[in-house]
């Protein structure tokens, strides 16, 4: 793939431009790999993973065609992608796509179709395919960025599972430079991401060192200056002080304000028990736990920040305290005399933090006598991002660096932002960075001589990606600053200790790859075999059963014909207020099972259920197609009579408690648009989990099943509530025959649509009859003035749908709620 000329040699191929990727062995052979079989490739920060990913991208589009899906987990680092493939793969700029959430679901749908390359954040495409707006069919490579990630309920794990199931012709690669702290982590990782193959280069390879430079780690301790330790000292009593609440109540046996955020988890876990017992105590103790919580922010501020930071926080709290419906652990925080007294001395103090001090000389440094270009300025606190910004900027050409959603009080980056000023810091236009994480993870920002931690951070696998921002190009530097006696320390030895370990199962890694493959094997061997077994139980069963199939038949069977109950999970019984008509020639209820039978059954979600994992659940069953909308009424479209409003145990329980009557609101909107709403109260323990008489409980059940005329269910979890929809939308469009329809929208139906559901309104009718009666008459107004023998005429209409229709049109109104 390659040529030799004079000068560097660079990779030529199908699909790449001449004379742009330089040819790096390593990067070959790493691609080589992947090209082969679903692979997660390993490579230090900086060494070029995207070009492997791209290598592979430009073989699979040339050899079989479709398109490829690239999935990093920002915005920012999509863009960057997108540039390079741009730049380096040989097709036309806008072949090459950018899906984020700045782009509006219609456009995406419309790009999807014309698009070679789609770089995109995973929670849009997980939007997109939940919602049926893409299909992953052609999609001939896909590529997980930063594939650590792909654990627990991450948008990626869904994407994969789709993606195996979906695509014709399937390639996954998986790229880390860091994939996880043991080889369990690894193998989950590969486990979800249907990797089979682990190709992995560390800085210890011949082909990776000659790349490489050395990256020097400084850690620069200093000292807290007397006011901020007093400040801190009596944050740390009231702190105290509220734990010996916690320890009155039996939560907790310590007092020490500097406790593990394990052990106040463990207390949350405790006093949510006390609660669940309906024991007053748990109120109290919650409340004092949340001070706790916002004390020891402060405590982080002043001591690892800045004063300013801690000023900032407090203005905040004291803004909160005043809103209404503040909480008493909000009120309590900034009327406790001990912190009103901190407020006071950080408000007073007008000296630097030392950690700004220090930043500013190291900096000088750099960029004054050694003659530096660039430097990076991580934080983990927007204020003292900007507050850094501003203090800086006195001294150096100083830019920020911040996420985009608006946080700690301070405005966000848009993403146009956030691409020009890495462009400009790029192009030399200015010399210092300060960052967020934002910055961290994957991002292609130009060689630094400098990357200072503001603090340390308590992940190494954060570490690692902090510190490969640096000795790319050139040997490197990094400073950690570290206040001593305080949290400084011990993210100090968590990180430190992380990030030995990562690099030493990084090398482990390389040395058992085929280990950690034959596990893959294994397991993958081990699932086909059992799915295989499977399949030959059904065939043996379908030979007529056994003897033992008869011992364990349904015991409601008496062997006449009567119906089990298992048969009623399927069956839809119509009373004739439900629409069984024995005159009519097509009736609309009838009898039949609720397994699919090869037609497709739509559910529509509302965008905002994403949150649960319902709708992406249901994406996943045969049979079920998904839809997303910005629903009006309810969360749930399930036919064009049947809406479900979701609420857990706890969102129910709260409109009880505060007096909220939106829940009623919402399903007196359902019942006004659809014939049957349906409340699905989701999760165990509802006369238990809070402190409500059952009565009330009890009153509001009634009050949605009799004032408001809504079916309640109960679930026990999401996997539950998704198993009832699907047996209700089933029953609904294969057993009656009915359509999809969302009512309540903002914006209107289309004409056609509105005159459908005005006669399909009308009991007994429904959306296919509505249809019939249009088509035959022309016209609402001809439905309603015809006559019942002309009525009669139209197909699927019998005696008593033509006798309801002239009852509802003809009979004079009359107003009898109050009879």
């Amino acid at each position: 793939m390659a040529t030799a000329t004079d000068g560097p040699e660079y990779i030529e191929g199908p699909m790449l431009e001449d004379g742009l990727l330089e040819k790096r062995r390593y990067q070959l052979r790493l691609a080589d790999t992947a090209t082969r079989d679903h692979t997660l490739v390993c490579l230090p920060t900086g060494l070029g993973k995207t070009a492997v990913s791209l290598l592979v991208t430009a073989e699979r589009l040339a050899d079989h065609g479709g398109k490829s899906l690239l999935l990093a987990p920002t915005k920012p680092l999509v863009q960057q992608h997108a540039d390079f493939y741009r730049e380096a793969l040989a097709v036309d700029d806008e072949e090459v796509v950018v899906f984020t959430g700045d782009v509006r679901p219609d456009d995406r749908a419309e790009l999807w179709e014309s698009a070679k390359v789609v770089c995109a954040t995973p929670q849009v495409v997980e939007n997109d395919l939940v919602g049926n707006r893409v299909s992953l069919a052609d999609v001939t490579h896909i590529t997980f960025d930063e594939c650590h990630r792909a654990t627990g309920g991450y948008a990626y794990n869904y994407i994969a599972e789709r993606y195996h199931e979906d695509a014709e012709d399937p390639l996954v690669t998986g790229m880390s430079a860091s994939p996880g702290g043991d080889k369990e982590e690894i193998l989950t990782v590969c486990d979800n991401l249907g990797l089979r193959e682990v190709a992995v280069m560390t800085e210890d390879d011949a082909d990776v060192a000659e790349h490489t430079h050395d990256t020097s780690v400084e850690w620069e301790r200093v000292e807290l200056p007397e006011t901020v330790i007093e400040i801190r000292d009596a944050l740390n009593e009231v702190i105290s002080e509220r734990l010996e609440k916690l320890k009155q109540l039996g939560v907790t046996n310590s007092t020490d304000p500097s406790m593990s955020q394990t052990q106040l988890n463990a207390i949350r876990a405790k006093l949510q028990d006390l609660i669940h017992n309906d024991d007053g105590d748990g109120y109290k103790g919650m409340s004092a736990h949340a001070e706790i919580m916002k004390l020891r922010r402060a405590v982080e501020l002043v001591e690892t920040q800045s004063v300013e930071s801690l000023r900032r926080y407090f203005e905040r709290q004291r803004d909160a305290a005043r809103s209404s419906g503040a909480s008493k652990a909000s009120q309590r925080f900034v009327s406790e005399p001990k912190v009103k007294n901190a407020m006071r001395k950080a408000e007073a103090f007008e000296d630097l933090h030392p950690k700004f001090r220090r930043t500013r000389i190291l900096l000088a440094q750099t960029l004054g006598i050694e003659d530096g270009e660039r430097v990076i300025v991580f934080t983990e606190s927007r204020d003292t991002a900007e507050t850094l910004t501003e203090f800086l900027g006195e001294h150096f050409t100083t830019e920020r660096f911040v996420g985009q959603g608006d946080k700690e009080g301070s405005d966000g980056m848009t993403q146009k932002e956030q691409k020009e000023t890495l462009d400009a810091f790029r192009n030399g236009e200015f010399e210092v960075l300060v960052s967020t994480s934002v910055a961290e993870e994957g991002l292609d920002v130009p060689d630094v001589d400098l990357v200072l931690f503001y603090e340390p951070v308590p992940k190494g696998i954060r570490s690692i990606q902090r510190k490969g921002r640096t000795g790319r190009a050139s040997d490197g530097r990094v400073v950690v600053l570290l206040a001593e006696d305080t949290r400084d320390e011990a993210f100090f030895w968590i990180s430190r200790n992380e990030e030995k370990k990562m690099e030493e199962e990084l090398r482990k890694l390389k040395n058992m790859e085929g280990e950690i493959e034959s596990e893959i094997a294994q397991q993958t061997g081990l699932a086909e075999f059992e799915d295989a077994a499977g399949e030959g139980e059904n065939n043996d069963g379908e030979d007529g059963g056994t003897e033992a199939d008869a011992e364990t038949a349904d015991p409601t069977d008496d062997g006449d014909g009567q119906a089990g109950l298992t048969d009623f999970a399927g069956e839809v019984a119509d009373s004739e207020e439900d629409g069984e008509d024995e005159d009519d020639t097509e009736p609309e209820g009838t009898v039949a099972t609720a397994e699919p039978d090869g037609e497709t059954v739509e559910i529509v979600a509302d965008q905002r259920e994403l949150d649960s994992h319902i709708a992406r659940d249901l994406s996943t069953r045969d049979g079920i197609e998904t839809r997303l909308e910005t629903l009006e009424v309810g969360d749930y479209v399930l036919s064009d009579r049947v809406v479900v409003e979701r609420k857990s145990v706890e969102d129910f329980l709260d409109t009880l408690v505060g007096g909220d009557r939106s829940m009623f609101e919402q399903v007196g909107a359902a019942a006004r648009y659809y014939a049957r709403p349906v409340v699905i109260i989701e999760g165990d323990r509802l006369y238990e989990a809070r402190n409500v008489h059952p009565n009330a409980i009890r009153g509001a059940l009634a009050s949605l099943a009799v004032d408001f005329g809504a079916s309640v269910m109960q679930t026990t979890d999401e996997e539950e509530t998704a198993d009832l929809l699907e047996v209700i939308a089933t029953r609904e469009q294969e057993t009656d025959d009915r359509t999809v329809s969302v009512h309540g929208e903002k914006g209107g139906k289309t004409l056609t649509e509105q005159q459908e559901y005005v006669v399909g309104s009308i009991a007994e009718v429904g959306p296919i009859t509505a249809r019939a009666l249009l088509e035959h008459f022309g016209s609402v107004e001809g439905v309603m003035t015809a006559e019942e023998d002309d009525l009669l005429e139209v197909e699927g209409v019998g005696a008593v749908t033509a006798e309801r229709i002239r009852e509802v049109t003809g009979t004079a109104y009359a107003d009898r709620r109050e009879e």
